[in-house]
């Protein structure tokens, strides 16, 4: 049953499930919330539960029966939703195409760059009567990519520590002219939602870091077979358990008091003066800058 938040209704990690990973398991004390924001609905309801002792909202990216598109996922009300609740970090979980031939199928990538070539998206919560520039410099958290790294040699899965994903805006995959250019680029793998996330989790003071599954070669590498629905889902449902193992031995790392950049992210970066910002705006924004505008 969904019910609204209220003070009870509290977790410090995020989970956002990709394509296949509408679901956490082993999940205790669960209960679904139903948050509204300033930017309307979230994807679906916020699961909130204790896993292995730490409290967790887990979030469909897609919504549960895979409702949203990449260019239409509600990412602002998403990340707005998950700070109201006390969420510090988010795992993000992804399904993305290689553009490297060591990075093969079934693989696991933990990204630490960004390339954007998303276009028809909202990417910043500061669109209208404030000015905020924040550092983007290093997209993800060195600290809970770190973590994740860590947990998944400890599971012995194959993990790539670090790489550089394009973000594309879909819903189609890349032609062959893409592909080939993205790889000139120098960039490892393809996706299509860690972008706006990641923009609007540095905006909020949020640590991001992204569990990357390999589902598939794009379509670049010669002699094999270009990417397919079919092909991506049959390697989905493969990495799906393989999040959900990773999941339950990354989230137990991930308590304690941040020390990273993430933290402060908004402290130089609100160039608006304050008295210049109206009230309702900073009424609208306190979830995330509500220890600097209040």
């Amino acid at each position: 049953m969904s019910t609204k938040p209220d003070a009870t209704a509290r977790a410090s990690i995020g989970v956002i499930g990709g394509s296949g990973l509408y679901e956490m398991d082993g999940m205790t004390g669960v209960e679904s919330v139903a948050v509204d924001t300033p930017f309307g609905k979230p994807s679906d309801a916020v699961v909130l539960g204790d896993l292995d002792g730490v409290r967790v909202a887990f979030l469909p990216r897609h919504g549960r029966g895979h409702r949203f598109n990449p260019t239409h996922i509600p990412a602002r009300a998403n990340i707005y939703a998950l700070k109201s609740l006390g969420v510090e970090r988010i795992i993000s979980v992804s399904a993305v195409g290689s553009l490297k031939e060591e990075f093969a199928p079934l693989d696991l990538v933990v990204p630490n760059q960004l390339i954007d070539r998303t276009r028809l998206r909202e990417s910043t919560f500061f669109d209208t009567d404030v000015v905020v520039h924040v550092a983007m410099a290093d997209p993800f958290c060195a600290h809970t990519s770190q973590m994740v790294h860590q947990a998944a040699q400890q599971l012995d899965i194959t993990v790539h520590p670090g790489g550089t994903m394009v973000v594309m805006e879909g819903p189609a995959f890349s032609t062959r002219a893409e592909s080939f250019m993205y790889r000139s680029w120098g960039a490892d793998i393809i996706g299509m939602t860690a972008l706006p996330e990641a923009k609007l989790a540095r905006e909020a003071e949020m640590c991001y870091a992204t569990m990357a599954w390999i589902t598939d070669y794009d379509c670049w590498r010669q002699g094999s077979e270009s990417v397919t629905v079919e092909m991506v889902i049959a390697n989905l449902q493969q990495n799906v358990a393989a999040s959900k193992a990773l999941l339950r031995q990354v989230v137990p790392t991930l308590t304690g008091e941040r020390k990273c950049p993430c933290e402060s992210a908004l402290r130089d970066a609100i160039i608006t003066r304050k008295e210049d910002i109206p009230e309702d705006l900073k009424l609208k924004l306190a979830p995330v800058t509500g220890r600097y505008l209040s």
